[in-house]
């Protein structure tokens, strides 16, 4: 037998080494609803780190879908989908969903970490190669892996190198998999151009959209009808429902042999218990209020506008991006942990991220804005960024 010992010891000298490198996770705990303000650790702050994007987490008509849904359902599924726990609820928000993403079905997962493993797993196996942006979300890179699949990764946006992969695969099938829009980063994939190559190809495109659908398009539906592409070009797309939707859970949308074939074969479908149906009732009133409100994305781009124009003035130099996420680059960690805490002593909580969730060297500061922030709000931020950083 080991020296158990030995093994918490090896723990606590990896742990330390984190804390010296300014790379340790800690958890601060909030009081109250996701929205403007967070009361975290006992200080109220505007709060500029949540991917509520359009301010739906905490809005009456979506506590109100949840609190009777909990009262005609109950609090859990008890069960997984392909045994018991799949209800009314949930199929009503499948049909909607795919109504609005304009598919033939979706099916829902308990997460998008879950949704990611599920369909690469089910789509690809050793014969197989999945090619990825190097920035991917981890839960795809880690799809990838588990599937057994050769995993193969291009630089960043790089479409040109990532032809290069792709000539270079020998047998089998190839899924190009990305981020529609990156959440580190901001900025979008170039779907039109992996589009056409994974046709010229014969690969199959797989975008996870879970930052973009509800936020991007006239209609926001996402990246795909923000660049104008079909289910054709894109047979496979990852949603999520803990986004702009305000909620939580995630779906895959396609066509009808792909979602049959996820209920048969993905593994992380399969074997977990449902999404409370209290939660899909509460997701379809707020992809309702997505549908009916265009206003909120409206205003978040407004929102974005003007922080970007208030920043460039200031010379604060962001990352591109014409999205909610606002990537502020510091590069090195233990200084970006400073301007945090110097910000949220003014009143004002973002996201220092550090590597390994961003490259080494590319510490930042991600800044997410919403449609509940005020121009105010934006202004404030700016003062106190000019003051901090």
């Amino acid at each position: 037998m080991g020296d158990t010992g030995s093994w918490e010891r090896d723990l606590g000298v990896a742990l330390h080494e984190l804390k010296e490198k300014d790379l340790y996770r800690t958890r601060r705990v909030g009081k109250g609803p996701t929205g403007r303000y967070a009361v975290v650790e006992g200080r109220r702050c505007l709060s500029f780190c949540s991917n509520d994007y359009l301010g739906l987490a905490n809005h009456p008509a979506v506590v109100s879908a949840l609190r009777a849904g909990a009262e005609r359902w109950g609090v859990g599924s008890g069960a997984s989908h392909l045994i018991s726990g799949h209800t009314a609820a949930h199929h009503a928000l499948e049909e909607e969903l795919a109504d609005f993403l304009g598919r033939e079905r979706v099916l829902l997962f308990s997460t998008g970490y879950m949704a990611n493993l599920g369909v690469v797993t089910a789509l690809c196996g050793r014969r197989d190669t999945v090619l990825e942006d190097r920035l991917n979300h981890a839960s795809l890179l880690d799809a990838a892996l588990l599937s057994g699949a050769r995993l193969r990764r291009y630089p960043h946006r790089e479409v040109a190198a990532a032809r290069r992969r792709l000539a270079a695969v020998r047998g089998g099938r190839v899924l190009l998999v990305t981020d529609g829009l990156f959440s580190m980063d901001g900025d979008l994939a170039p779907l039109p151009q992996l589009a056409a190559l994974a046709q010229e190809e014969d690969a199959w495109l797989m975008v996870d959209d879970a930052h973009g659908i509800g936020v991007l398009g006239r209609g926001g539906r996402g990246c795909l009808e923000r660049f104008g592409l079909s289910p054709a070009e894109v047979p496979v797309l990852v949603g999520t429902l803990g986004k702009a939707f305000g909620v939580f859970g995630a779906f895959v949308a396609g066509s009808e042999t792909v979602v049959e074939t996820l209920i048969q074969r993905a593994r992380s479908y399969i074997y977990t218990t449902a999404l409370p149906p209290a939660v899909a009732e509460a997701a379809r009133a707020g992809l309702a209020l997505i549908r009916e409100e265009p206003w909120r994305r409206e205003r978040l781009h407004t929102l974005i506008r003007r922080f970007r124009r208030g920043a460039r003035q200031l010379g604060q130099g962001l990352l591109p991006s014409e999205t909610p996420i606002q990537p502020l680059p510091v590069g090195d960690s233990r200084r970006v942990l400073r301007i945090g805490e110097a910000l949220r002593e003014k009143g004002i909580w973002v996201g220092a991220i550090r590597p390994p969730t961003v490259p080494r060297g590319s510490a930042r500061l991600r800044i997410t804005l919403s449609a509940c922030h005020t121009e105010e709000d934006v202004d404030r931020l700016l003062d106190a960024l000019e003051q901090v950083v």
